[in-house]
């Protein structure tokens, strides 16, 4: 999700002519067990989310003021939901089990929402734009070093639904009736921002295939200097999704 004015462009979309691993389709590129293993490592971590984003939402639904919004909530959900079984049909057309690449992201993800449970409708809004963007933006640097096919698949499920701008909306019309609402909202988001990335390493961690490929053992992965290259793209675009919620990073 990212903001309508936001120039910070992921690897995915301002490298150069793609080389190597990311100039071949699926066919090619999964020849390699490392590689195969590694994308339906990082597309069951991608379908459990948008489950898990499906079913928030949902939930949020529940604390919306109006019905308007709700109606809104629902539509996001349904968007989600979508991307969850575009993700699922991949698994399956390349014979993989989509039940069996989600499971070993289901605890550690879950313990993240269980550590950034909103307290009211606000706080819900922020969760979803901004704990959801700074996932979204490292799976954009990681779809830069995919093959094309998987590459297609992964920047279309992280399309925006619509909660950016009404996230924006709602959340500055809020602190502008109640300015003291945008302390304790500028303080969640910075919450969010270290359980996402703590939870981003996590995951990469527990999960030898993803990680090789994300330091270059398989495909074109990081080298140290560009990890700390992505991370500042990374926190810059979070910078930006917070001015545009007229909170201080």
């Amino acid at each position: 999700m990212e903001t309508p004015d936001d120039t910070t462009k992921p690897a995915a979309e301002s490298a150069g002519p793609a080389t190597g691993i990311a100039a071949q389709d699926w066919t090619s590129a999964s020849a390699d067990p490392r590689y195969r293993a590694a994308v339906v490592d990082l597309l069951g971590a991608l379908a459990y989310g948008e489950l898990a984003a499906f079913e928030r939402l949902a939930e949020d639904a529940k604390l919306a003021p109006t019905l308007e919004d709700k109606a809104e909530l629902a539509a996001m959900a349904a968007a989600e939901f979508h991307h969850f079984e575009r993700l699922r049909d991949r698994l399956t057309e390349v014979g993989e089990s989509a039940k069996s690449a989600m499971e070993p992201f289901a605890a550690a993800l879950e313990e993240f929402h269980r550590q950034t449970a909103p307290s009211d409708w606000l706080e819900g809004l922020v969760k979803a734009y901004v704990g959801d963007s700074i996932a979204s933006d490292f799976y954009r640097e990681v779809a830069a070093r995919l093959d094309t096919d998987t590459r297609t698949l992964v920047l279309a499920v992280l399309d925006d639904t619509g909660h950016a701008s009404f996230a924006v909306e709602k959340v500055r019309a809020a602190i502008e009736a109640e300015p003291r609402v945008g302390g304790r909202l500028a303080l969640w988001a910075r919450r969010l921002m270290g359980e996402a990335l703590s939870q981003a390493q996590r995951v990469v961690a527990d999960r030898d295939a993803l990680s090789t490929m994300l330091v270059g053992g398989v495909a074109d992965g990081f080298d140290l200097a560009e990890v700390g290259r992505m991370f500042s793209r990374i926190t810059e675009a979070h910078t930006k999704r917070m001015a545009a919620l007229g909170l201080a990073a």
